[in-house]
């Protein structure tokens, strides 16, 4: 029997093909979904509803109509259809449909809802991007986790995935990270590497609140910053220590969390490509402006504003270094789309940027796309490093482990499970927390929730998954042979399932991950009903071989949709 990759798409083929029998044109766009209650088929379609108008046809006429003409020919997986309501059209799917879907996902495992969208494509996708000089505060860690996972959805659906990460090494708050070094000193040479790049972002708030309130300290700061760009050897030793330092203590986060990025761009590098660019471009793109050179957006486009490249005193601002790393990464890899993450408030910088390239690069701006995620913020409020205000990345993790051990204090586990499960655990329920809303919006983290063992967390995705797979360990002393009998009826989990592909699916095409965790909860959910219901162990159970394959279907599908979201699970919890 065969079964199709996509079902969806299936129908949507099946209903094409019928609306051309019928003499009806395919403009309209009509939908094909899951009913939210199954009694209402496994899919439904709007489609009569739509050409109803078009026609000037009863929606339920039309409906049986089509029906009728679908069932002119015999589909192996569509075991009903059915009219419904103001006329929907629902398709009930063969119990051996879903019973080859679990043969399918165990055949698979690791790649089971992989797709071939993009194959052959090379795709880069930049994100994370934190500042030498400044913390790695939790917007970063908000970053990291909504980047990683489109790097993940992206190789899931076939491409070869670049990930990189532009670092801003230059800039007024280096000067001002700086400034705070020279006035306060270094600290202590026997401090770890994460204490001195917490003293390091301490000197530059605290230089930061002097910039705006002292002009004596400002005209000073404002001085270092120009030494930075002219590479003066007067600032050099202590630029070189504090930039390696905090780089440093940058990449062991980024081993913890589990990213691996194969280009690390840095603004310094960019600086000089970016000017050329800018200066080459003179008159037909960008004209002079008090000194400075700047894009006037708004001659394009209402909508855009004007900014900034080159300021009155020749120094190359973000928007002049974001051509130079656009080119660069172009040049390094033959890239088929590059993808950015931000914060959304780089929303419209990023717009008039990419302006300005369309103009001179117009073939790589074909291929360019901007992704914005919302802020993350304290219950008391926006964060910021330049007040102080903040909450640092590595702060926020050592927080979330420190919960989960005290959560699991109890436990009879070796040192080293207690070690591994609060890491894995604290790491899922900030990633969790992070990318269940739709990019863009705002979150209030609540470090609780987070946390919590129950509903809607990380944590209770794992913990889920780790029933499932002691589930799995306790049948290995069962004798199956006698209990081969497959189930009666096919259980909601099963027909939550074998969705798991068009999630995947939609997720990239929206490049939104929050698609996934919304399915895997409902998922989860569906599990501990089934599991609830059924005494899967149970001696007298004659369909065990066959319920404990839901059961490794379930956590495959889990563990594959997890590992999209950079979420581990735990041997044991």
């Amino acid at each position: 029997m065969e079964i199709k990759d996509n079902m969806k798409k299936e129908i949507e083929e099946i209903i094409k093909s019928a609306l051309t029998n019928l003499g009806l044109s395919q403009d309209v766009v009509f939908t094909v979904e899951h009913p939210e209650d199954i009694k209402h088929g496994d899919y439904s379609s709007n489609v009569a509803l739509i050409y109803s108008k078009e026609v000037g046809k009863n929606p339920r006429d039309l409906g049986q109509q089509i029906k009728d003409e679908i069932e002119k020919e015999k589909f192996l997986n569509i075991a009903k259809i059915e009219i419904a309501g103001a006329g929907f059209i629902n398709f009930y799917l063969t119990k051996e449909f879903f019973t080859q879907k679990i043969n399918q996902i165990l055949e698979e495992g690791n790649n089971w809802g992989k797709n071939k969208i993009l194959e052959g494509k090379k795709v880069m996708i930049e994100y994370t991007d934190p500042n030498p000089f400044k913390p790695f505060h939790i917007g970063h860690l908000m970053a990291n986790a909504v980047g990683e996972s489109i790097s993940r959805i992206i190789e899931y659906s076939g491409a070869d995935t670049i990930r990189a990460n532009y670092q801003g090494d230059l800039g007024l708050h280096v000067a001002k990270a700086i400034y705070g070094l020279k006035e306060y000193g270094l600290p202590e040479e026997s401090k770890s590497v994460s204490d001195k790049a917490i003293y390091i972002g301490q000197c530059y708030s605290k230089a930061s609140n002097l910039y705006d309130d002292d002009p004596r300290v400002k005209n000073e700061i404002d001085l270092l910053n120009k030494k930075i760009y002219e590479q003066d050897k007067e600032i050099k030793d202590i630029y070189d220590w504090g930039r390696k330092i905090t780089l440093e203590a940058f990449q062991a986060i980024y081993k913890f969390l589990d990213t691996n990025f194969d280009y690390y761009f840095f603004e310094s590098e960019m600086v000089s490509i970016g000017t050329e660019i800018v200066k080459d471009n003179m008159e037909k793109i960008f004209e002079e402006s008090n000194g400075a050179i700047v894009f006037d957006g708004q001659k394009y486009d209402s909508k855009l504003h004007t900014r900034v490249f080159i300021n009155s005193q020749g120094i190359p601002t973000y928007e002049a270094k974001e051509i130079g790393l656009t080119l660069t990464k172009f040049e390094k890899e033959n890239l088929d789309l590059s993808i950015v993450t931000t914060a959304i408030e780089q929303a419209e910088y990023m717009k008039v940027v990419q302006k300005a390239i369309s103009l001179i690069y117009p073939e790589i701006e074909k291929k360019m796309k901007h992704i914005t995620h919302g802020m993350m913020k304290l219950v008391s409020g926006k964060m910021s490093s330049r007040k102080g205000n903040i909450i640092t990345g590595e702060a926020l993790i050592n927080d979330s482990v420190s919960v989960v051990l005290e959560k699991i204090k109890d436990r009879d586990f070796k040192e080293d499970d207690r070690k591994d499960i609060s890491e894995k655990v604290g790491l899922s329920a900030l990633r969790y927390s992070i990318l269940k809303s739709h990019l863009g919006a705002d979150i209030i983290y609540d470090f609780d929730k987070s946390i919590s063992f129950d509903g809607d967390s990380g944590p209770y995705l794992q913990y889920t998954a780790v029933r499932a797979n002691s589930i799995l360990e306790k049948s290995k002393t069962f004798d199956l042979a006698k209990r081969k009998n497959t189930r009666r009826e096919v259980s909601f989990l099963e027909k939550t399932l074998y969705q798991f592909p068009e999630i995947v699916e939609k997720s990239y095409i929206n490049l939104e991950p929050h698609h996934i965790v919304k399915y895997l909860t409902e998922l989860a959910g569906s599990f501990n009903v089934f599991y609830g219901q059924t005494k899967i162990l149970a001696e007298e159970n004659d369909c065990m071989e066959y319920d404990l394959k839901i059961v490794k279907s379930f956590y495959q599908t889990m563990k594959n949709g997890l590992y999209l979201l950079g979420i581990k699970i735990p041997d044991k919890m």
